[in-house]
């Protein structure tokens, strides 16, 4: 319970430090609250494998009067994700975001939106009231906008805009379907809406707010906002808009649809939203193949991953009876939100660092660059194992057990779009690898140190050991697992 409560305060402490100190004392104070993040992140992980999920009513109040927080597997493993991708972040910032290098404002504004942004990721990550959870997500998308605008340029200005116009509609629809959900229960939290009685408004308010949910999770076709702010973005906020902001929309989903209202799965419902995942799939490989700057191919490379998760509505049942693949299929859905976290993390890092060196991330003007910065070129080369769903990376296990599952329940067809996204992953993902790694050299970068060049690998390392060492962390996310995970819908 102190650890959970811990993961929620600390990074918030940290916020208002960062904002009130002077400037010399402003970033310790920020790396100070990423590392006692880190740590509470990891003493909850701790305390969820051995004693089972963490709940805390706050102010002793049990829900429906109070609201109730817990973790349970997924949510500790996604808050160890977001320490880790937040921590790299911020050791990265120390010299992308210093403001001798991005500016008086961006120097000042990134450290307290970083943290406030984390503090929130951490609140969805326990949360079970829905309208708790918007709130947080309005916390949220206002961080984001905040962080793609904190350049100031007419361009970052632009693509923050068209964000909030887009999470403004989400949050429309989500917020409706809410306040039919009330209306027809008297209650939000998810557990005991888990337990209701079916009532007439209830599938139109879980299309209202999973309408909502798809926006801010940038789905096709909802997705137009998001290469323009991962463009506009500077690296490292493009690194936490890109691993984290959509898995908190994404695990909202899935609380509703496995957790809270699971009776409601009707296999249309659930076919459309597979549907939709795998237009994403091949829409954003498409659309990174096109690409010439390398931040581009990987923001529609997180249209095509983000995709992926969606398969697992169909392939967990939707018949109403159980389904013995539906357990791989849930896993293999978290285990991509996972290693997609920590690759695309290392990935935006890895632009980061070729757009100081070289003051661009033109695919032209990075040609030879591994020579120059081997280990930023390997960690782009790791993190690209993962996305291609190569062994023995994380994105091995999640394609393999979803690709699993779709054989068993004779869905062959997702078993295609997952080997036709491998394939368009593998051809994108070939151009920033030849032009890095080709022979001939462009124009001698601007030297960067060793240590910061670390921090995009550490992440690659991660995304890669989470294949390899899958036994732990698939017996961790069964803890707490809803029944329809392991059941089918």
């Amino acid at each position: 319970m102190t650890a959970l409560v811990a993961g929620l305060t600390l990074p918030l402490l940290a916020a208002f430090a960062a904002i009130a100190l002077p400037m010399r004392a402003r970033v310790p104070a920020a790396l100070l609250g990423a590392g006692l993040t880190l740590a509470a992140s990891l003493w909850l992980a701790v305390v969820v494998w051995q004693t089972g999920p963490v709940t805390l009513s706050l102010g002793g109040w049990q829900p429906p009067i109070g609201i109730a927080l817990r973790a349970d597997g997924l949510g500790a493993a996604l808050g160890v994700m977001t320490a880790l991708v937040m921590t790299a972040v911020a050791l990265a910032a120390r010299h992308e975001m210093a403001a001798s290098v991005a500016g008086p404002r961006a120097g000042f504004g990134f450290w307290p939106l970083m943290l406030l942004l984390w503090a929130t990721m951490n609140a969805a990550f326990v949360s079970r009231d829905l309208f708790n959870l918007y709130v947080v997500l309005e916390l949220i998308t206002l961080s984001a906008v905040a962080l793609v605008a904190i350049s100031g340029k007419a361009e970052a200005i632009a693509a923050a805009l068209r964000y909030l116009l887009f999470a403004l509609a989400g949050s429309l629809l989500y917020l409706a379907g809410v306040v039919l959900t009330y209306a027809a229960h008297g209650t939000l939290d998810i557990s005991l809406l888990a337990a209701r009685m079916a009532a007439p408004s209830d599938a139109l308010a879980l299309g209202l707010m999973t309408a909502g949910l798809l926006v801010k999770t940038a789905l096709f076709p909802f997705h137009v906002w998001l290469p323009h702010a991962h463009s506009a973005a500077p690296a490292p906020a493009s690194a936490l808009l890109s691993a984290l902001v959509p898995k908190a929309s994404l695990l909202i989903l899935l609380r509703l649809w496995f957790e809270a209202m699971p009776d409601l799965a009707a296999p249309a419902a659930l076919l459309t939203l597979a549907s939709l995942g795998a237009m994403a799939v091949i829409w954003g490989g498409l659309l990174a193949l096109a690409q010439a700057r390398l931040k581009l191919i990987v923001a529609y490379s997180t249209v095509a991953q983000l995709g992926y998760i969606f398969l697992v509505f169909p392939l967990a049942g939707g018949d109403g009876g159980a389904q013995v693949w539906a357990a791989g299929a849930w896993t293999g859905a978290i285990f991509q939100t996972l290693s997609h976290g920590l690759a695309k993390a290392a990935m935006f890092l890895v632009a980061g660092i070729y757009l100081v060196a070289m003051g661009s991330d033109r695919l032209s003007d990075l040609r030879g660059m591994a020579r120059a910065l081997p280990m930023t070129g390997f960690a782009f080369a790791l993190a690209s194992i993962t996305l291609m769903g190569l062994p023995p990376s994380g994105g091995f296990t999640a394609k393999y057990l979803l690709m699993t599952a779709a054989f068993a329940s004779g869905q062959w067809a997702w078993a295609l779009v997952l080997a036709a996204g491998g394939l368009l992953a593998a051809a994108y993902l070939y151009r920033p690898l030849a032009a890095i790694f080709a022979r001939e050299s462009a124009v001698a970068p601007r030297a960067i140190p060793r240590s910061w060049q670390a921090i995009p690998l550490g992440l690659a390392v991660l995304s890669v050991a989470l294949g390899l060492l899958s036994s732990v962390p698939f017996e961790f996310l069964q803890i707490g697992r809803p029944d329809p995970a392991a059941e089918g819908l």
